[in-house]
């Protein structure tokens, strides 16, 4: 088959890339390098069945001609990271819902098949836990840009379902939650990296709040795996799937397993002052919300293609502490 993967050159795209290309498929990857990087997918460019397009997906050219050449469109291509979110609402705003747009435009001019990435902000700072895909979400004001992601990846899946609906177009649509693996960076808040950067780096683990917020992570292995079952699943046309890990852990909890593991590696670790924490508004803006929890229901998506995820945290932790020292 001929896939299309938007966003190609992102940690998750990348790693997409080379597992559908293991498949025997041909892939075309286009990326305009924003945030995604050419070192992500240069061992895969070797490829005879593999073509990187520079350019972005708000092209409209471009991404016609592409999608007119594929078979199933695999668009992660998004403006993402917290940081990116308060400081370019902007860009966050028009790359996600207008990239989506004419994604959706072109695949439905030519009946490709789409799988769109969206995500847990979707479910904003509700307490329901864990999170069903068809329960309410509950947001900040519009004057906090912290929800401006959210609603971006809202307006996204009411587009695609929209398609879905009213012209037929095959579409599903993926909630990913804190998904996390080697290669992936901490520039744009992504707090394991970050972590495991500080304490290689004999820098105290930087912990934004108190800590004792929780979030679930998932290994991109698992994560890959699970867009490709749905990939090939009739029944998942016009549904919507949560994609994550349900091993619940704190953010503290989390960065004191960091400094075990990496000790365990032979990292040599800060004798003291090896937490320190920061107050939102330092690390962000003045009233940033964050959520409590962020915990995934993967019911539906286990009932439908068997998937849940395999690779624990530890493990997990482990891979990308020995990658980071040995690059």
């Amino acid at each position: 088959m001929n896939i299309l993967i938007t966003g190609g050159a992102g940690f998750i795209g990348s790693n997409l890339a080379e597992k559908i290309l293991n498949e025997g498929n041909k892939v075309t990857i286009i990326d305009d390098l924003s945030t995604g990087k050419l070192d992500n997918i240069n061992h895969l460019l070797k490829n005879p069945n593999i073509q990187f397009v520079n350019d972005s997906i708000l092209n409209t050219k471009t991404i016609d001609t592409l999608i007119k050449n594929s078979d199933t469109i695999f668009h992660l291509a998004a403006a993402v990271g917290v940081y990116l979110i308060v400081k370019d609402p902007v860009k966050v705003i028009e790359t996600n819902i207008l990239g989506t747009h004419k994604v959706l435009e072109s695949a439905s001019k030519y009946n490709k098949k789409v799988l769109i990435a969206s995500t847990s902000e979707i479910y904003g700072k509700s307490s329901h836990v864990p999170f069903k895909e068809d329960a309410d979400r509950l947001l900040g004001p519009t004057t906090k840009s912290r929800w401006s992601y959210s609603t971006s990846k809202a307006v996204d899946e009411f587009l695609g379902l929209a398609y879905y609906k009213q012209k037929g177009l095959q579409v599903t649509i993926f909630r990913l939650f804190n998904t996390v693996g080697p290669k992936q960076e901490s520039r744009y808040g992504m707090v394991i990296p970050r972590l495991i950067d500080q304490s290689i780096q004999q820098k105290p683990l930087t912990i934004y709040g108190d800590g004792n917020q929780t979030r679930c992570f998932c290994d991109v292995e698992d994560v890959v795996s699970a867009i490709i079952a749905l990939s090939k699943s009739n029944k998942a046309v016009g549904e919507v799937f949560n994609i994550g890990s349900s091993e619940e852990i704190s953010i503290l909890d989390l960065a004191k397993k960091i400094l075990q593991i990496a000790k365990k590696n032979k990292v040599e670790i800060l004798s003291d002052n090896q937490i320190k924490f920061i107050p939102y508004d330092k690390a962000y803006e003045v009233g940033f919300e964050d959520m409590l929890r962020r915990v995934p229901d993967v019911t539906k998506i286990k009932r439908l293609i068997g998937w849940e995820p395999e690779i624990t945290l530890d493990q997990t932790l482990s891979r990308i502490i020995t990658n980071k020292l040995n690059n």
